[in-house]
């Protein structure tokens, strides 16, 4: 099989280029190039957190790399075939655990037999989407294309010193995906809100709750269920410190849209609550059904699904223009149209190609 060559400056520039190059990689087993990585950031080349992922894909496909070290600008991959069964990767930093799972996953949904995956690394780290954000709306949205997905989170892990421990269940799909048809959010239905704080004291996580249940009430005229998580000293098992929280909207079109954001020093609590508030209802109050974080996220799967997909995304960000164009390398034959200028409301519709294993 010709190897795929991909610029890894297109689009954004940066790690997700990758990541989604070497996820369409290893599922279909087309070698790729990768070069130019991440060359619009300001420390060009290959990361810690990023060769976690090649490797963990490598270990899945049994692949051949080159050039898979720290700086490298250029990655080649050559998977052999797809693996399942029981792993464990270590990112061996405060990296992120859920831009591995964005990876790995694909591969594992469409391998012969059942997964367990243990990562360990950054669970609430910047610049990625928290693990309670995976546990609570990727995967619950992903249910409509009929993939069964579990995630437990087992250790927080923050940055810089990472330590989490999370596990991913995956079970593999029998046919094609279903397509999805998610234009509009519909009415809420139920309200959540998750706040957390390690190594810190119980008044962090209550007060970024309290910050963000004064917002969303103005906006979302459902009852939230609010979830505190916290530790005694004496039995808090985490590196920390460090603190979070996620608000997310369950609808009567069955889609969630969700809102996060992270405590840092000296960034006070009520500051951290309002973030995510705000984040939510901005993606909200578009009528949307999905926010501008699972925009991107859903691209993969509506290439490989049976049928045409249509799904409604709050914003249409880079990172989904993106998605969209690696997509296409690696998938040509997809028929795909995106309605919305970048940064505003859109719709995307992708016919996929009935991908089976």
């Amino acid at each position: 099989m010709n190897i795929l060559r991909i610029d890894g400056s297109m689009g954004e520039g940066g790690g997700q280029i990758l990541r989604y190059s070497l996820a369409l990689s290893a599922l279909l087993l087309q070698p790729v190039e990768v070069y130019n990585i991440r060359a619009k950031r300001s420390n060009p080349g290959l990361r810690p957190q990023h060769l976690t992922t090649v490797k963990a894909l490598a270990e899945l496909t049994k692949a051949e790399v080159e050039g898979a070290h720290v700086g490298s600008s250029r990655l080649v991959f050559k998977p052999v075939e797809r693996r399942c069964g029981d792993f464990t990767f270590d990112i061996g930093t405060a990296g992120s655990v859920s831009l591995v799972i964005q990876a790995i996953l694909p591969v594992l949904l469409f391998s012969d037999c059942s997964s367990r995956v243990t990562i360990k690394g950054g669970t609430n780290v910047p610049m990625s989407p928290p693990i309670d954000y995976m546990i609570h709306v990727f995967t619950y949205n992903l249910r409509h294309f009929g993939v069964n997905v579990d995630i437990k989170l087992h250790r927080r892990g923050h940055y810089p010193r990472g330590g989490g421990l999370v596990e991913l269940r995956v079970n593999p799909v029998k046919q094609p995906l279903t397509p999805i048809n998610k234009v509009s959010r519909g009415k809420p239905v139920k309200l959540f809100i998750t706040s957390h704080a390690v190594k810190l004291p119980h008044h962090v996580a209550k007060r970024q709750a309290d910050s963000a249940l004064n917002i969303l009430r103005k906006y979302i005229n459902v009852e939230p269920r609010v979830e505190i998580e916290t530790y005694p000293p004496e039995r808090d098992p985490h590196l920390g410190p460090g603190s979070g929280i996620l608000v997310y909207v369950e609808t009567d079109m069955d889609v969630r849209l969700g809102g996060d954001s992270l405590g840092e020093k000296g960034k006070p609590a009520e500051k951290v609550g309002e973030e995510a508030a705000l984040s939510l209802i901005e993606d909200y109050e578009t009528g949307m059904a999905f926010d501008k974080h699972m925009g991107d996220m859903l691209i993969p799967y509506m290439f490989l699904a049976r049928g045409e997909s249509i799904a409604g995304v709050s914003r249409i960000t880079m990172h989904l223009a993106t998605a969209v164009e690696v997509a296409k390398l690696f998938i040509p034959s997809a028929r795909v149209g995106v309605q919305g200028e970048i940064g505003k409301p859109g719709i995307v519709r992708i016919t996929g190609v009935s991908f089976s294993p």
